[in-house]
């Protein structure tokens, strides 16, 4: 009983942070903003330039059960090369691997300034035991992993469970140290916009330094709605604390115009501060040659 009087407790602790913030938002509310944002925004980011600026956002990923590490080497090189044939263009900010590609990733990398991102704490699932979640994260850094993503424990999420979801993400905060670490909701397995925006503020409040829409492997991943709410979150949580947390959308995103969309709301919500290829990244594969494309003039398939 003492127990579980004290998992209600601590439960209670972290509604009272969330009540510190707006909650009261509907899908329908979430939904119309966006449709507003849409139709009177982003025709004016559909440029080249901010299609430059969406080309150094990417972070070109791989994350494929057969991945091998000729394919993971294959990818760096192609990153490498870019930079070679075509000096005149943001290079990628990030290549996204699984930890075991790491060290791989840190000896044939030689572009400056491309981070290594590695998934870990059980990606995609993050369905373990704690321990194991600190002890990968470790190992990746110790590789040369210069950023974090992580998987937010929704199925505790889910039941109330604050407090593990709390104590978890700040465990592997502390595990990344000065390493920047990203948590991903998971947002299409979310309910609602409430939801989302909970989940994003627990984050937050434990230590993230972005937050990630999706891992991809769901059959929801980035929705402009989940951008919209995670990005008011964000400026919500900025507003009482000073600190700047980052977005990275990421699964799903299949054309340019899916990128523009998530630029656009992304702007208009937070505003000049955080235009900048450090605070927004894009979790992507197929939209690399597809940016490229755009930006030559001509079909391109480079990545």
């Amino acid at each position: 009983m003492e127990k579980n009087e004290g998992k209600i407790q601590s439960t209670s602790k972290y509604n009272n942070m969330l009540k510190e913030y707006d909650l009261n938002i509907t899908d329908e509310q979430v939904k119309e903003a966006v449709k507003k944002i849409i139709a009177e925004k982003v025709p004016e980011n559909d440029t080249l330039e901010v299609k430059e600026f969406l080309l150094g956002s990417v972070e070109l990923t791989t994350l494929r059960t057969v991945d091998t590490e000729e394919d993971v080497l294959a990818m760096v090189e192609k990153v490498n090369k870019f930079a070679q044939e075509y000096p005149t263009l943001p290079h990628v900010a990030a290549v996204c691997a699984y930890p075991c590609f790491t060290k791989l990733i840190a000896e044939s990398l030689e572009v400056d300034g491309v981070d290594i991102t590695n998934v870990t704490g059980n990606f995609p699932s993050s369905q373990t035991f704690l321990e194991v979640k600190t002890i990968e994260t470790k190992l990746a850094i110790q590789d040369g992993a210069t950023q974090i993503d992580i998987v937010l424990p929704v199925g505790k999420f889910l039941s109330g469970d604050y407090e593990d979801v709390y104590d978890t993400v700040s465990e592997l905060k502390q595990t990344c140290g000065e390493i920047p670490m990203k948590v991903i909701l998971e947002t299409g397995d979310l309910p609602n916009a409430r939801s989302i925006k909970e989940a994003a503020l627990l984050s937050m409040f434990a230590g993230a330094e972005y937050v990630k829409t999706s891992t991809g492997k769901e059959k929801v991943s980035a929705t402009p709605e989940a951008v919209y709410i995670m990005c008011t979150a964000i400026k919500e949580f900025y507003d009482k604390t000073g600190i700047q947390v980052g977005l990275k959308p990421a699964g799903g995103i299949n054309t340019v115009m899916d990128a523009v969309i998530f630029y656009t709301i992304y702007k208009e919500i937070l505003g000049e501060k955080w235009l900048d290829n450090y605070w927004f990244r894009l979790g992507t594969s197929r939209l690399t040659n597809l940016l490229l494309s755009e930006i030559e003039g001509k079909e391109i398939k480079f990545f």
